[in-house]
């Protein structure tokens, strides 16, 4: 294999892990591998992006948000 075969994948900053049961249920949220607080909605990832100074202008930018165990759309456990 060359590398140019080998597709780039750069880290995105922050990680939205999969849902946690709870009541309501959240999902964790890191920033550069740093556990920085919870999230129970889009909203709530925003916010937690914008108090460690980081501007998210797209949620499917995989630059930025790496989305695990499900998609920004998924907020309940399966």
């Amino acid at each position: 294999m060359t590398e140019g075969s080998t597709p780039h994948i750069s880290p995105a900053r922050i990680t939205v892990l999969g849902v946690q049961p709870g009541n309501p249920p959240f999902r964790i949220v890191e920033v550069d591998g740093e556990f920085v607080g919870r999230a129970m909605s889009m909203t709530d990832v925003l916010l937690v992006a914008s108090e460690a100074g980081i501007a998210i202008h797209d949620l499917d930018d995989l630059d930025v948000v790496r989305w695990v165990g499900g998609g920004k759309f998924t907020w309940t456990p399966h």
